[in-house]
């Protein structure tokens, strides 16, 4: 996937089709530039059969727009346009050698119906179909990773309207601070997953323009149609400046950054799973897990640590491609041709792990009893008894120090009335009814009585479903609408293609 040709408006001298590997190389380089021990070097041929079907697709578009442009002519376009179909069928491992699959593809076309297939070349340059072709495949790819965190979503909106009123215990700092629920745990990841599908949306919006038409950077003298080729690719429109559209890459680096983000939240959500399995709250299904290779009795969380791990997998992608693009001059550098694998490698990375952990979360079995057992561990209720009796008159650095006294003695009914004692020199009934303290103390009622806005308390928690529920048919539609506007600009393009058969 090399880009920075001199040959946009111009074709090679005719040659035959019968011509060797040596001369087959020469096509668009020449002779002078076809050999030497860089060639392996400089290739990207194999890298890229990532975005064969790309580039492929490009070509057609760009053919039928100079056929309609009256820079090529109909027959000339019918012979490309053929040659290209058989090319797609003999698939990318039948390529002749060459620097990258743009070059291939052009040298194939040329071998199938002489040099007037390299009119196909005409009025472009590698520069910005290399652009071109990278953001037709990405935005796949986004789409992709669309479809993932909408599944995610589902799966954890599923564990929340099941388990509204499953306790459980919350940590800060992994120690027990509050009791919640697991629909609020849940939802919390929900809304975090809900934020990445925004972001990715976002980065979509700047992918899918057009740069065709860029040239090499300075355009073109042919009298070409940049919103003709968009549109048959499916793009919103085009990147007006020609020098931006051939050489930008800063839609990569958003894309890979909104990636590293949204593995950053799988990462935690990972972490949570396998903390609350060791500690026997969830029983992670078959599928997810592994056993040890010594000893049997074991069920590891793997996926899970894998999706962990993914996160880093993520940051080095930003950091590479970043480190890749930070410092080049406009217009084209061949450093760009490293820029996508970073890219490729953190799109499948994120989407796999995005994957495994929506299956891992849809499959997992809660231990409610455990879970309910442990939610009042390390008197997580202390918070909700000094609410208790800040509500009640008592300043809430004074209700404050009586349950760390309380803490510090049990952190019972016996003990806050002791502490309130010393703390306030008045008994505890002064203040609160024993009644209400003891079911302060109790994690279920507890819970219930965090009902604010976004709270665990059931009907705050029925309020956040509601939201993720909408929120998410709003961004399923908004997945299906770009999807059907990709199959309906690629199926113009097929019914255009036809019309030159």
């Amino acid at each position: 996937m090399t880009g920075e040709d001199s040959l946009q408006d111009a074709t090679d001298a005719p040659r035959s089709s019968s011509t060797d590997e040596s001369d087959a190389n020469s096509v668009v380089r020449r002779d002078r530039f076809s050999g030497g021990p860089a060639r392996g070097f400089l290739s990207s041929l194999a890298a890229d059969e990532r975005i064969f079907e790309a580039d492929l697709a490009v070509d057609r578009a760009h053919v039928v727009m100079l056929a309609e442009s009256a820079v090529v002519e109909d027959d000339t376009a019918s012979d490309i346009l053929r040659a290209l179909d058989a090319i797609e069928v003999d698939g990318h491992a039948s390529l002749p050698d060459g620097e990258d699959v743009h070059e291939a593809i052009e040298t194939a076309v040329i071998d199938a119906v002489g040099s007037d297939g390299g009119k196909m070349h005409t009025a472009r340059s590698r520069n910005d179909e290399v652009a071109a072709c990278i953001r037709y495949r990405l935005r796949e790819d986004v789409l992709e990773a669309l479809e993932a965190t909408l599944a995610l979503r589902e799966a954890l909106s599923a564990v929340a309207s099941e388990h509204v009123e499953t306790t459980m215990p919350g940590y800060t700092h992994l120690q027990p601070a509050q009791p919640t629920t697991v629909a609020h745990w849940a939802l919390s990841y929900e809304g975090a997953i809900r934020r990445d599908t925004e972001r990715l949306l976002e980065a979509y919006a700047r992918i899918n323009v057009s740069p065709l038409g860029g040239a090499a950077f300075a355009g073109t003298t042919f009298d070409i149609d940049r919103e003709r080729t968009a549109e048959l690719l499916g793009f919103d429109g085009v990147i007006e400046n020609s020098m931006d559209a051939s050489s930008s890459r800063d839609f990569l680096l958003e894309t890979v950054q909104e990636l590293s983000t949204l593995s950053t939240t799988l990462s935690g959500l990972a972490e949570d799973v396998i903390l609350f399995a060791n500690r026997g709250f969830v029983d992670l299904s078959d599928d997810y897990s592994s056993t040890s290779s010594i000893m049997p009795q074991k069920k590891n969380p793997d996926t899970l640590e894998l999706v962990r791990a993914v996160a880093g997998d993520a940051a080095a992608g930003v950091q590479g491609l970043t480190t890749t693009l930070k410092g080049l001059p406009r217009a084209y550098n061949r450093d760009l041709q490293r820029a996508t694998p970073h890219a490729w490698s953190t799109v499948d990375a994120v989407l796999e792990a995005t994957r495994v952990a929506a299956g891992a979360v849809a499959t997992a079995e809660w231990n409610e009893e455990a879970l309910a057992a442990e939610a009042g561990a390390g008197f997580s209720t202390a918070t909700g008894v000094a609410d208790l009796l800040a509500a009640n008159g008592v300043p809430f650095r004074t209700a404050h120090e009586i349950v760390a006294v309380a803490a510090e003695n049990g952190g019972d009914y016996a003990a806050i009335e002791a502490a309130a004692e010393d703390v306030l020199g008045e008994p505890l009934e002064t203040y609160a009814d024993s009644g209400a303290v003891r079911s302060a103390l109790d994690p279920a009622a507890s819970v219930a009585s965090r009902d604010s806005m976004g709270g665990p308390a059931p009907d705050a928690v029925e309020s956040q479903l509601e939201s993720a529920r909408d929120a998410l048919e709003s961004h399923e539609a908004a997945v299906d609408d770009l999807e059907t506007a990709l199959e309906t600009a690629h199926d113009e393009l097929r019914s255009e293609v036809m019309t030159y058969a």
